[in-house]
């Protein structure tokens, strides 16, 4: 760059000399020789700067072959190093992890033979399995066709409303009877209230749509199924309310308890028509289920509890009072007896007094004369009477106790 620069310069000194060639000719001489002498350090600079660039890239290759010979050097005496170390540390690891390979390969096969038995085990309960639902399914087949038939139907749900009975704790011919036969009508059931009471019950079971309507899988089906459910219970509900049972049955209530052994037949009727409860109530016919019929029963139960209280308590007055009057005639017959008994001991003491005075004397000049040699002990007179006044406290006091009676075992 100097170079060019110094030559630019001449050129631009050479122009301006040749404008003024004539006036500054020993002037240019002397400029043309400093630049020859600056062309010529110029020169020998860039020859030491080529000869400092060859040097320095002989002597970068020389550190490079240098440096290559020690990394390849020391790069094998590292990997025969590391590769004896290797496997030093490869044996401590592969043994072990070799001996539990093996465990490990003893337990899965362990494993697969107990897999194996389990899923035979498995197999055999999911046959089972099949052959259990097969036949519960061919059960409920066979029961739904049952129930389809009113006479079965009829029967199942008397046999339950029995059943419901006997769980609420009543006892048949005591607490309730089967079949009591009225003027328009015979209830399946009728439960004995207290004060003579009766309370009918009848089962009722319409199960033909409610059994369709859980058959079907159409949501619109289903819907109309459970409506005519619903209207065949509502239809129920009108019969019995027209058997009038408290009319036929005396001190009966004024409503007749309709029985459905189903709870979710029920639920379904409700739900499908939310004015069947109260219809059924304006037509004196309270429809209950298993839960509400021996919630009901319990409670008949206890005022059957009740009235036997009461009574007891009117049985324990009326007993109560009777003693009373037996003891008020016990009393006045035992102060008679004390009044007897204040006549016999005066009769007695004016006995000992009459032997006193009149037999004594005699028996003593007998004994004089030599008759007897033993003379005849008085009988003591009796100082206490039967009337005298009894202090109670003193007597418990005491520890005085009641003379027991003739005929009392205490």
């Amino acid at each position: 760059m100097q170079l060019l620069s110094a030559l630019a310069g001449g050129l631009l000194g050479l122009l301006a000399g040749l404008a003024v060639w004539l006036l500054a000719t020993r002037r240019l001489h002397r400029e043309n020789e400093r630049l020859r002498i600056e062309i010529a350090g110029a020169e020998k600079e860039r020859e030491a700067t080529a000869e400092k660039l060859r040097w320095s890239e002989e002597a970068e290759q020389r550190l490079r072959e240098a440096f290559t010979a020690l990394a390849s050097r020391a790069l094998r005496e590292n990997s025969d190093t590391l590769s004896k170390q290797a496997q030093n540390d490869l044996k401590h690891v592969v043994e072990p992890l070799k001996e539990n390979l093996t465990t490990l390969s003893e337990h899965v096969r362990q494993l697969e033979k107990d897999r194996k038995g389990a899923y035979d085990g498995l197999l055999e309960q999911v046959k089972n399995l099949g052959e259990t639902h097969a036949r519960l399914q061919a059960t409920t087949i066979s029961l739904t066709q049952a129930l389809r038939s009113p006479t079965v139907r009829g029967r199942w749900g008397e046999l339950q409303l029995r059943r419901v009975v006997e769980l609420a704790g009543m006892t048949a011919h005591v607490s309730f009877d089967e079949q009591a036969s009225g003027d328009m009508g015979r209830p399946d059931l009728i439960v004995y209230l207290p004060n003579g009471g009766i309370l009918p019950i009848d089962s009722k079971v319409p199960l033909n749509a409610y059994l369709s309507a859980m058959e079907t899988s159409d949501p619109d089906q289903r819907r109309d199924w459970l409506a005519r459910h619903a209207k065949a219970l509502r239809e129920r509900v009108r019969e019995l309310g027209q058997k009038q049972y408290w009319d036929q049955f005396p001190a009966a209530p004024d409503f007749v308890v309709m029985f459905v052994p189903n709870e979710a037949c029920l639920g379904a009727a409700f739900e499908n028509d939310a004015q069947l409860l109260e219809g059924a109530i304006q037509k004196r016919v309270l429809i209950s289920s298993p839960v509400n019929l021996v919630a009901l029963l319990r409670a008949v139960a206890y005022g059957w509890q009740q009235h036997e209280i009461t009574d007891n308590a009117r049985k324990i007055a009326a007993e109560g009072t009777e003693l009373y009057r037996r003891m008020e005639l016990f009393v006045r017959h035992f102060a008679k007896v004390g009044r007897e008994l204040n006549q016999t001991v005066d009769t007695y003491n004016k006995t000992i007094g009459s032997y006193e005075r009149r037999l004594a004397p005699a028996a003593r000049r007998l004994r004089e004369m030599g008759l007897a040699t033993e003379e005849i002990s008085a009988p003591a007179p009796v100082d206490v009477s039967a009337t005298l006044p009894i202090d109670s406290d003193a007597a418990e006091a005491d520890g005085a106790q009641d003379i027991p009676l003739k005929g009392d075992d205490s």
